[in-house]
């Protein structure tokens, strides 16, 4: 009897069990997945963006009418999506105020950002470009210190001067530094660390959390017309100039939508995984793009030294990453904790009612 018991139960647990690791293998798989898509699209993006921009076959040398094209078509696509075919929703919530405040300084710091750092491809190779890069977390940092979202300590400040150590040293060791092109990205640096501040301020002050594709639903018009203004004044003249524009509009609008693809793949990271799972996906990024950019783009000249610098930076950055882990691991477990602590008081309060 006991032996049938055994049986029958072993004979329910193993198929259960086969369902849970398949099925965990199955997310496993899907999650991985869509991180080598963020990868691909990613790097994809930035080789695309360099060769519309410099190639003589597709003459298009206006990164900031490509920017403008990237953020109408994301505008269009959006709404369509969302209010016409109603595949995906907007979250509710969004005020006048809000998006005045927030929204408004987050497009035109997602504009400044594009607009620079495409504008960077046409001065200095696509590796360096990324090697700059690596100091988005100092400048975030100093800029959620000044915005009271940051607190200075002995560590993050050790953190932040490894990583501008290594920038540096990758700065000394490449061989044709443009410093137009340094200041361009740099500048790109500083938009993308401004709109990463605003966005922190439109979700821990103000409380609204937006999924990407509701993000891109309300930033892309902005950005539209952020970058719309410069470019009637800077770029149609010399669009004007170089004569009938007779660019080829089946590779812009691909671009476009490899742009709003690459939108779609974070959307689809940060769900399964989280916004850290992007930034370590980042970083291997950058390494695809570093490495490959020498194989792919005449311009790329690695030296010993921009590795190393780059390594170094890299460190920095992984080491960053590792702390913003263990500071949200702590803040869910204290949540988590208190919300558990909460429930025993409640049911006690009620029980003395129930008595009474």
């Amino acid at each position: 009897m006991l032996t049938a018991i055994v049986i029958a139960k072993f004979s329910t647990s193993v198929p259960s069990m086969a369902g849970r690791i398949g099925r965990f293998c199955k997310d496993e798989g899907l999650t991985y997945a869509y991180l080598l898509l963020y990868i691909a699209l990613s790097s994809g993006q930035i080789f695309f963006n360099k060769w519309v921009l410099s190639s003589k076959q597709i003459n298009f040398p206006y990164p900031l009418g490509l920017t403008l094209l990237h953020m109408v078509f994301s505008s269009v696509l959006c709404f369509i999506l969302t209010k016409v075919l109603k595949i995906m929703k907007v979250e509710e919530g969004m005020t006048a105020e809000i998006y005045a405040t927030s929204v408004i300084p987050i497009g035109a710091m997602f504009a400044m950002t594009l607009w620079l750092g495409n504008t960077a491809y046409l001065y200095i190779s696509v590796a360096f470009a990324q090697m700059l890069k690596a100091i988005m977390p100092v400048a975030v940092f100093v800029l959620g210190v000044a915005a009271g979202l940051e607190v200075m300590s002995c560590r993050l400040l050790f953190i932040m001067s490894v990583i501008s150590f290594g920038v540096l040293v990758a700065s000394y060791g490449e061989i044709d530094i443009n410093w137009i092109g340094v200041v361009y990205q740099m500048g790109g640096v500083v938009g993308e660390a401004l709109r990463l501040i605003f966005m922190e301020i439109l979700v821990k002050r103000k409380g609204l959390k937006l999924n990407p594709i509701s993000v891109m639903y309300y930033v892309s018009p902005c950005s539209a017309v952020c970058l719309f203004i410069p470019w009637i004044f800077l770029e149609k003249p010399k669009m004007d100039e170089a004569g009938p524009w007779t660019f080829q509009p089946v590779v812009l609008i691909l671009n476009c939508l490899c742009t709003f693809a690459l939108n779609i793949s974070v959307f689809l990271v940060i769900s399964h995984t989280s916004a850290l799972t992007i930034r370590v996906a980042g970083v291997v990024k950058d390494w695809v793009v570093v490495l490959l950019s020498v194989v792919l783009f005449a311009d790329t000249k690695l030296t010993v030294i921009n590795l190393f610098g780059y390594g170094i930076a890299i460190a920095g950055v992984a080491a960053y990453n590792n702390y913003k882990l263990k500071k949200e691991a702590l803040r869910t477990s204290s949540d988590e904790s208190q919300n558990v602590e909460a429930v025993p008081l409640v049911n006690s309060s009620a029980s003395q009612r129930t008595v009474a």
